[in-house]
């Protein structure tokens, strides 16, 4: 059962959508080899006025949606484990991987879970 959470979100144009889910895909490979219990990536596609929002939160241009993504891990130091294997494997990949986005707007937290249901 996931007790750690690292989530993400990242204002992107729509236009990069297909190049950030090939990413994605290897991202989603990569992390689940070296023991992520599960990883998810979506892209928002509904943005109810509710709150701030995302979309204002994300100051998104016309042309841009988010990404809302997270790996779910045992506790915060299995998810050491996992992100310093990710890490390694990552800097030992030959292609130079270019971001879709733009890394500045990129937003990423670690996160205790408080609350769940099975």
């Amino acid at each position: 059962m996931a007790q750690y959470v690292d989530g993400f979100v990242i204002p992107i144009k729509r236009k990069n959508v297909k190049a950030y889910k090939k990413l994605a895909s290897w991202g989603c490979k990569v992390w689940m080899k070296h023991g992520a219990l599960s990883y998810y990536e979506t892209i928002m596609d509904d943005f109810p006025n509710h709150g701030a929002g995302f979309k204002k939160m994300c100051k998104l241009k016309n042309g841009e949606t988010a990404v809302f993504a997270f790996v779910t891990y045992k506790s915060k130091a299995h998810r050491n484990q996992v992100n310093k294997k990710v890490m390694k494997e990552m800097s030992a990949t030959e292609c130079e991987m270019k971001m879709p986005f733009d890394m500045k707007r990129f937003a990423m937290a670690g996160c205790k879970v408080i609350v769940r249901a099975k």
